[in-house]
């Protein structure tokens, strides 16, 4: 397993046992508060590059529009963060460089997701089984940094550890510089690879930027979602 030395503990984190109560483990800041969207607006798909390339006048005129469309497709219940599928991906106000994150989703059949990291596409979600209508390496499971290129360290997961419908799947993700190690279900998917710049694969990442939680056709509930920024040293 190839990470650095001075993660090794951070890794050994994924077999922490995250209850239900969205209370972080000692260390963690929750992202989620369990009761409401605070914290949070909205943003798409695209290059975070035009949006900062408005004017700050624009800029507020995009905010209330995504603040009114989470409110629209985004609902909170039981501790439990729920997407209807649709709307705009739940983006953290807070810019985040290197760190590690804790996320538990549940999703269902036919959907598709997944998690931005500095704004940036992500650690894949989706459905792997044999019914999925993802021709493009769903059955290979989620985890992978799928916006890699083909045959890049990361796109596909070392291996399959999706939960079946119905349970929670955990999700444990380490991103130091433009490196990314991530595990499912305590299971290594992502080993220590480069995540590529998906708007423009040679240009560097983005040294800060937001978490996103993204909607895509189907109904995922999110909770105990937790970060702990690492420090510069780690770099």
């Amino acid at each position: 397993m190839k990470i650095y030395p001075v993660l090794a503990v951070a890794v050994m984190l994924a077999a922490v046992a995250l209850g239900d109560s969205n209370v972080p483990p000692a260390g963690f800041t929750p992202l989620f508060n369990g009761k409401d969207l605070a914290g949070w607006w909205g943003t798409g798909g695209g290059n975070p590059k035009k949006f900062l390339s408005l004017t700050a006048e624009k800029q507020a005129e995009e905010r209330a529009k995504a603040l009114a469309d989470i409110q629209k497709h985004w609902s909170v219940a039981n501790g439990e963060l729920i997407n209807d599928g649709e709307g705009l991906y739940l983006t953290t106000e807070q810019e985040y460089g290197d760190f590690e994150l804790f996320v538990e989703y549940k999703t269902v059949p036919l959907a598709d997701s997944g998690i931005y990291l500095r704004g940036l596409p992500q650690v894949q979600i989706w459905d792997s089984t044999d019914k999925s209508k993802f021709e493009l390496g769903a059955d290979k499971g989620s985890g992978g940094l799928w916006n890699n290129s083909a045959g890049a360290p990361g796109k596909d997961p070392l291996v399959k550890a999706d939960r079946p419908f119905g349970e929670w799947n955990k999700l444990h993700i380490i991103m130091v510089g433009e490196n990314v190690t991530v595990t499912l279900n305590d299971k290594l998917v992502v080993d220590n690879a480069r995540l590529e710049n998906a708007f423009d694969k040679k240009e560097p990442l983005p040294k800060t930027g937001p978490i996103k939680l993204q909607t895509h056709g189907g109904e995922i509930r999110w909770r105990n979602i937790f970060i702990r920024q690492l420090p510069a040293k780690t770099r």
